[in-house]
């Protein structure tokens, strides 16, 4: 069973009303933090293993929280906001967010991303061989259920880099720049191609699994 400290940065006191005891019956021991220079302090001082942050905090704004603190931790951070904007989004996770859930959300699913994010967190940094659900990888070679797919060294990248990040979304600026550069963080259409390309090869019951997330990026399940 996955456990672990989770700080919860919210200035609502009903969500953690709310998510306290649910994160107690999921095996987690919950911490609180209402401001956000006090989430830093604690994020500094009691190294929670992930954190719930809330954008809209009343002495400064979640996204600058966010940068602080990835200033010295690389502790999983998911956003939780009713924030709706595109551009909200991508500046969370371009900022090193691991995940973005909008309020209000199902408890259940963020109960999984949670799981999710830990055991990433958990896994060596760079394992020579990736498995999921089926799926075998390496840098050069991918096997679905033991056959081996044929993928162009691109799409065997793109692959790889959602597979190291399952459960992450990626937004387009991230894949476009790890795979193909700075110059091309506005190439979106392309990259729609390498997805769709990568989804076929992938068939129908796995590519289930790549998640697109509208205007943002994409999201393999873990």
């Amino acid at each position: 069973m996955i456990s672990g400290r989770i700080l919860v940065v919210d200035d609502e006191p009903q969500i953690h009303r709310f998510l306290a005891p649910a994160l107690s019956a999921a095996g987690f021991t919950p911490l609180r933090a209402e401001r956000g220079e006090e989430a830093l302090r604690l994020v500094a001082g009691n190294a929670p293993d992930l954190v719930l942050l809330d954008l809209g905090l009343p002495d400064m704004d979640g996204q600058e929280v966010l940068r602080r603190l990835r200033d010295f931790s690389a502790v999983p951070v998911i956003i939780l906001s009713a924030r709706e904007r595109e551009a909200e989004k991508i500046a969370a996770l371009d900022a090193g967010a691991d995940d973005y859930v909008e309020k209000p959300f199902a408890l259940g699913e963020l109960l999984a991303r949670i799981r999710t994010a830990l055991r990433r967190q958990g896994q060596p940094a760079a394992a020579p061989v990736l498995e999921l659900a089926g799926l075998r990888l390496d840098a050069d070679k991918a096997w679905l259920d033991g056959a081996a797919l044929a993928l162009t060294k691109r799409e065997q990248a793109l692959l790889l880099l959602l597979a190291r990040n399952a459960g992450r979304v990626l937004t387009h600026r991230q894949i476009l720049t790890a795979l193909w550069g700075p110059a091309h963080t506005e190439d979106v259409a392309y990259l729609r191609v390498y997805i769709g390309q990568l989804r076929r090869k992938l068939g129908e019951d796995f590519a289930a699994r790549l998640k697109t997330e509208p205007g943002v990026g994409y999201r393999l399940e873990g």
